[in-house]
């Protein structure tokens, strides 16, 4: 049946156009998401920067800290204690050793990212005196010839304060660190804790002088020295986060439409199975000539599909590039390798699976019909809804509803990890096209109710053929569902989602007024103090550190806030369960619920800078996870340095009552002019937090939305295509009947335009089962919230999709009223 199944590929290549579209889409789509996720478990080594001149380096680090297990910035207890002095002396023993310390330094008007160095660790990096001299006293500092000149005076902003110092000389810019280099006392001072040594003397020596208490990196592995290490991998690790879901949910997505574009096709051709049973042909024989048919088709489609993914790849690394998810550097080389390879075999294989998947159940179904009923069954749509088809429909349904429910009773904070939450969206909306072709009956009188006494007989028409070639329907309705349904349910999930957040922090700061980093990582202390220091003036400003606690044989970090108790009652409004915050002390900490603690109970924690101590649970308050931090007594600021950066991300200002608001907000705007903080509203900060916080949130939802949004547009255009195409006959017994052209394309529109409405109306449906989750999920998490529609932009898909419907309707009727009718009459079906 081979031979057959070719023969009939090529009388009928043009009712196969649109599946083989169908799958070379979904298959590059597929290809182009596993190359991307293969190639980036195989990324090529990135060149040593700062030692590359250093035949050493002397890094603290903990043999069994996996940094991708932890968020980007946090150290392991060893890598946040540093070098201690003792590793020191030791190394020095084995020849010369230069210090090397890295922390925040920025000069007014620069770049955040920039940091300070010790002077002499600037030639390991390349760094070469265009101009000028080194530092020499700790007013002077080097920085590159692009942002001062030679004896210019220069603001500088570190965690210490605001300083001015002179530029004693200059360097040639490089492009992997913006760096500002002080004498090395003056960098000891304002960062007591050594990053890393490097030892100039015998490798071996040093190797045994470190032992086990450190590590020494020698030629590639310096690179874990560099600070783009962690920055790489923060941005990968959004990469190898987004790109699963975006395959998952693309994936799923060109998986279900190909698969019904194809069964549809085989739907179709339903007269021409019916007279090869007629003819003698057996059940056996139909199927396999059908499944021979998909097989061609599957091959020729999936082979296309693998070369479209593999140059469609870097278009999307480009993509994810544009939108500062991957690294600029990241690229897509073809090539023979295996990470290469593998996902486009794997393509490959899909797209064969879901074509004969895909014809395998229709021509089953055509095959089982006996020689004497095969031409009543070739000439009219079943419409009849089989067993299979019901229960297939109620499994859906009730999957649908209860996967929901169990998100908003049992699961609610999954729908704060867009991983697992973007994936659960699908299941209603699949759910609802599993469920279409037993409700297009109903839905199409409802619908048509309005129309009942309208003139002239297009609307009964359109009514009628919707009816009874419901199947049909139910097929062509399916994209216009799946991109509406989606789109919907994915933009209106990422919009609630960032109300509820907005809310949650709104009711969490009781402060009038705040400060917020303008240009800069964080506000310095010294910032902090001058406000502070302003009468009527009550300031919390929470600096992030990380706090050790032992379980067994490691060590496991939690994030803690170092803040004043007293600013922190009058300035944050936090859920207090259990205690109080006026029992907060120098020894004692107020945690999260989600750490499982009683108040009174102790906990045993260690702090960056080596210190060990026992803090008393004063209180504990209601967190989401990642909200649960330790607020620490203010004795531990200096371990913060080693922690972080020792800046506060944000503080909270409220104004003693009976306050001048005029005059004190005047001195606080004042006082932190040229600090490197902005002083706002509260308002004004919850917007700036929630832009800041949703971002990635938004990305990745909005990017798979465009990706599904994409695919399906060409779906509805394709399978209008399709569907009208076929309909020949159709058209030709209106035109024998008497209807003129322009009444023909009316009554196509008008039937587009139907399928287009029931397939908006089920994603409504579906869209409203998500939300009502959705609703259940942030009440649960936040109270009570609104859920937040994209109007203008849902109202726009609709349109859009329904215009595709149309035009996909409009071409192929428009290029059949040019033949004439006779050989409408004439054509094969």
């Amino acid at each position: 049946m081979i031979r057959v199944a070719f023969q009939t590929l090529r009388a009928r290549w043009v009712s196969f156009l649109g599946t083989v579209v169908a799958l070379v889409l979904g298959v590059a789509q597929v290809a182009a998401m596993g190359v991307l996720i293969m190639t980036m478990l195989d990324l090529p080594d990135r060149p040593v920067e700062r030692f590359a001149g250093a035949p050493a380096v002397v890094q603290a680090s903990d043999p069994d800290w996996d940094p991708a297990h932890h968020d980007l910035g946090i150290r392991s207890l060893a890598a946040a204690r540093g070098i201690s002095s003792e590793l020191r002396e030791k190394v020095a023993a084995t020849g010369e050793t230069v210090v090397d310390r890295a922390f925040y330094a920025q000069l007014e008007g620069g770049p955040e990212s920039q940091v300070g160095h010790p002077w002499p660790v600037a030639r390991f990096g390349g760094y070469k005196l265009t101009d000028g001299k080194e530092p020499s006293g700790a007013e002077e500092v080097v920085v590159p010839s692009d942002r001062a000149r030679t004896g210019d005076k220069v603001t500088v902003l570190t965690a210490s304060g605001v300083a001015q110092y002179t530029v004693s000389g200059t360097v040639t810019p490089v492009g992997w660190e913006d760096a500002v280099f002080f004498t090395d006392a003056e960098a000891a001072r304002l960062s007591p804790r050594i990053e890393s040594l490097v030892a100039l003397g015998p490798v071996a020596a040093v190797r045994a002088a470190v032992g086990d208490s450190a590590a020494v990196l020698t030629g590639q592995d310096r690179h874990k020295a560099d600070a783009s290490e962690a920055s790489d991998r923060e941005t990968l690790d959004n990469t190898i986060t987004l790109v699963p879901v975006m395959a998952s949910v693309a994936g799923t997505t060109a998986i279900f439409v190909v698969a019904s574009t194809f069964a549809f096709a085989v739907v179709q051709r339903r007269r021409e199975v019916a007279l090869l049973r007629t003819v003698g042909a057996t059940p056996k024989q139909v199927r396999k000539m059908v499944r021979n048919e998909a097989l061609l088709v599957g091959i020729v489609a999936s082979a296309v599909g693998t070369v479209l993914g593999l140059l469609g790849a870097q278009l999307l690394a480009d993509m994810l590039i544009a939108m500062d998810i991957s690294p600029e550097w990241f690229t897509v080389e073809p090539s023979l390798h295996w990470t290469i390879l593998a996902p486009l075999a794997a393509a490959f294989l899909v797209g064969l699976l879901v074509a004969v998947g895909g014809a395998a159940a229709a021509a089953r179904r055509a095959g089982g019909i006996r020689p004497i009923e095969a031409l009543r069954e070739a000439s009219v749509d079943d419409s009849g809804v089989t067993p299979g088809r019901a229960l297939l429909g109620v499994i859906a349904l009730v999957g649908g509803v209860g996967w929901t429910a169990w998100i908003a009773v049992a699961s609610p904070t999954s729908v704060l990890s867009p991983t697992v939450y973007v994936v659960s969206l699908m299941v209603p909306v699949l759910a609802a096209a599993v469920l279409a072709p037993l409700v297009v009956g109903p839905l199409t009188k409802l619908l048509m109710l309005p129309f009942r006494g309208a003139s002239g007989p297009t609307a009964m028409l359109v009514r009628e053929s919707a009816l009874t070639a419901r199947r049909r329907t139910a097929a062509t309705a399916a994209p216009v569902l799946l991109t509406v349904g989606l789109s919907f349910s994915l933009l209106a999930a990422t919009d609630s989602l960032g109300a509820a957040r907005d809310n949650g922090l709104q009711n969490r700061v009781s402060s009038q007024y705040a400060l917020a980093p303008e240009g800069t990582p964080g506000i310095s202390p010294q910032v902090i103090e001058r406000v502070a220091a302003i009468p009527g003036v009550h300031i919390a400003a929470p600096i992030l550190t990380t706090i050790y606690t032992k379980d067994e044989d490691r060590y496991e970090e939690n994030d803690g806030l170092v803040v004043d108790p007293a600013a922190l009652k009058k300035t944050m409004d936090l859920k207090v369960l259990e205690g109080s915050l006026d029992d907060l002390d120098d020894n004692s900490t107020a945690v999260a619920d989600l750490w499982g603690m009683d108040v009174g109970s102790k906990l045993a924690v260690e702090m960056p800078d080596g210190e060990k101590v026992e803090l008393r649970i004063a209180a504990t308050y209601k967190a989401l996870r990642g909200e649960d931090v330790a607020y620490l007594p203010q004795r531990f600021a200096p371990s913060a340095v080693y922690a972080r950066d020792g800046l506060a991300r944000r503080a909270y200002i409220t104004l003693a009552s009976g306050a001048d608001h005029a005059a004190v907000t005047a001195q606080i705007r004042k006082a932190v002019a040229g600090g490197g903080a902005a002083f706002m509203t509260r308002d004004q900060l919850v917007a700036s937090e929630s832009a800041y916080a949703r971002h990635l949130t938004e990305v990745r939802q909005r990017s798979t939305a465009a990706i599904i949004m994409l695919f399906c547009f060409i779906a509805i255009l394709n399978t209008l295509l399709m569907a009208t195409a076929d309909r020949r006959r159709d058209l030709a017994v209106l035109r024998m009947a008497g209807a003129t052209p322009k009444q023909v394309v009316r009554f196509f529109v008008a039937e587009s335009l139907l399928v287009s409405a029931i397939g908006v109306v089920l994603a409504l449906a579906a869209t409203a089962v998500n939300l009502a989750g959705l609703w259940g999920a942030l009440f649960q998490l936040f109270g009570t919230t609104p859920i937040v529609v994209p109007y203008l932009i849902v109202i726009a898909v609709a349109v859009v999709s329904t215009l595709l419907a149309v035009i996909g309707t409009v071409l192929p009727v428009g290029a059949a009223l040019r033949a004439r009718t006779v050989q409408f009459l004439g054509s094969r079906e």
